[in-house]
């Protein structure tokens, strides 16, 4: 039995490719480096995170991009004894005339590339760029051999339909470039937004998938299909083959962003983007996940959910295939590797030694004071996803800040205007101290201090989060002594993607990690010994646990 979503926490926009008895799952990673998530599996029900193919600076390089821009909607697939990786980089979003992405921004850079390797653990190529027209472009590979793109067509007009549809041109693999006439093959349905496109070959047909509705709650999937490729395309007669914007009652809303895959004998999957909100705020703090569930094939030709009602399962009937295992991720991530550990990341920069360093303290990850905590440049912020609703965080932090422009502590954190951060820091009358700042993107004010509080100098110190659903508790504690929690009871409601200023960017989902800023601009360094997080059960009262 699959259990969905099968990659939770933020993974969205999944692109699904089988090479023989392995599935690999591409997802968007957004402002986030290394570029693009890349999950292996064998039986499609257990998932193991493998690789991220953008590593280096001359395939990426997002310093100054906005919150929830960067890398967008991955197309992973395989061909010719090679893996093929169509991704968008997006330099700039605008600000929409409402909150959804339909709204009132016209300007915006959305510049796509491919890359390639024989490998999916790689090395990848450098880049070719494609176009920058749209967003969510797609490989596809005609029998013929012959390759065609295909995105999304951004139209910036006054009084036009910014997602002006589906257009497709060819490839030339020999000249490394587009070729020929762009073609707008679906201008999309009364739905709107159309986005997403999946082309696939059977049974004399062509068939188009595609997204619609926007990212949020009235999103779906819709088919059409054709003779020839560039149409005309005839719509499937449900138009959306799969969606929850008329079942508020399933426990994975927001479903859409789909794609296809068939196992070797013949039944096709497919994967799809989905939020689960939490009970009490109805907000997706984990952003958008991955889901897949079976398909079929009617003798109409036409592609329906397996249970023919076209909404998404949080449990669906799994393949007839080996079951294929991986190792459980330890609870805590020590840093004595010389590479970081594979769930964390950093932001937009390519030149990660800026940020922090696992050599210069053996056993611990330091982390250069850098800019602000909202910086879209040069932020010292490791962090992972965070996958449950439910979920306790730690660390411990050597760190001795000589004055209040030095700071450095445990975070959660969503954007560069939506966070939780616990921190130490120097105050001339005070000394070192705790205390939380939190930047609240749908409150009046938007940035708050609790009160600070002493802690003693010249020790590590120990911090905590215990995350139940939208309520969120920090505590404190110096060797292994008692836990000193926070009187606060803090909102994790706003770290997701509901909760927004109307009309930004707003599509990444909540990460929990260490950061450290030193504003002054010398470079003070914090040293963090380990991380721990575990995914838990609703707890009644988090600190009855100690």
């Amino acid at each position: 039995m699959i259990q969905n979503p099968v990659l939770p926490g933020f993974n969205p926009d999944p692109s699904i490719v089988r090479v023989g008895d392995d599935y690999y799952i591409a997802t968007s990673t957004f402002e986030w480096y290394p570029g693009v998530q890349i999950h292996h599996s064998r039986d499609l029900v257990h998932w193991r995170l493998l690789t991220r193919p953008l590593n280096r600076a001359s395939q990426l390089n997002m310093l100054g991009a906005p919150d929830s821009c960067g890398v967008w909607a991955p197309c992973l697939t395989y061909a010719d004894g090679l893996f093929w990786l169509i991704y968008t980089d997006v330099k700039r979003y605008g600000r929409t005339s409402t909150g959804a992405a339909s709204g009132g921004a016209s300007l915006r850079d959305f510049h796509n590339y491919l890359v390639t390797s024989p490998t999916i653990e790689g090395p990848w190529s450098d880049p070719v760029h494609l176009n920058s027209s749209g967003f969510d472009p797609s490989l596809f590979h005609d029998d013929d051999g012959r390759k065609y793109l295909l995105n999304q067509l951004w139209d910036h007009r006054p009084g036009s339909n910014r997602f002006n549809g589906i257009v497709a041109q060819e490839y030339s693999v020999t000249e490394g470039r587009l070729v020929g006439q762009r073609v707008n093959i679906f201008p999309g349905t009364a739905h709107g937004l159309t986005e997403a496109p999946h082309l696939y070959r059977r049974n004399g047909w062509y068939y188009l998938l595609t997204a619609e509705g926007g990212t949020g709650f009235q999103h779906g999937v819709t088919m059409a299909r054709a003779r020839a490729l560039l149409g005309p395309y005839e719509l499937h007669p449900d138009v959306t083959i799969l969606t929850a914007r008329d079942r508020p009652d399933v426990a994975l809303q927001r479903a859409g962003h789909a794609d296809l895959v068939d196992t070797p004998d013949g039944q096709t999957y497919m994967v799809y983007l989905c939020g689960r909100p939490l009970r009490n705020r109805g907000t997706c703090t984990l952003g958008r996940e991955t889901a897949i569930q079976p398909m079929a094939w009617g003798e109409d030709g036409w592609l329906r959910t397996a249970d023919g009602r076209g909404t998404p399962q949080l449990q669906a009937a799994s393949p007839a295939l080996p079951e294929h295992r991986f190792d459980a991720a330890p609870v805590r991530e020590g840093f004595n590797d010389a590479a970081l550990p594979l769930p964390f990341q950093w932001l937009r920069t390519p030149w990660p030694e800026e940020l922090f360093s696992l050599a210069a303290r053996p056993g611990h990850l330091r982390l250069f004071g850098r800019e602000s905590l909202g910086s879209q440049f040069r932020q010292a912020l490791v962090a992972r996803r965070q996958d449950g609703h439910c979920f306790s965080a730690a660390t411990v932090v050597d760190f001795e800040p000589q004055h209040y422009q030095q700071q450095a502590g445990l975070v959660c954190y969503y954007g560069g205007t939506k966070f939780h951060y616990l921190y130490l820091s120097h105050d001339e009358a005070l000394g070192r101290h705790l205390r939380v700042m939190s930047s609240l993107p749908n409150h009046v004010q938007a940035d708050t201090f609790t009160e600070p509080v002493p802690v003693p100098s010249g020790v590590p110190v120990q911090l905590r989060v215990e995350v139940d659903e939208e309520r969120l508790l920090f505590a404190w504690r110096v060797d292994d002594g008692a836990w000193n929690w926070l009187p606060q009871q803090f909102d994790a409601s706003i770290l997701s993607d509901e909760a927004c200023a109307p009309g930004a960017p707003n599509f990444t989902g909540a990460f929990i990690g260490m950061a450290c800023q030193d504003m002054a601009g010398t470079g003070l360094h914090a040293d963090f010994d380990w991380f721990d997080y575990r995914a838990r059960a609703y707890l009644v009262n988090p600190k009855a646990g100690g």
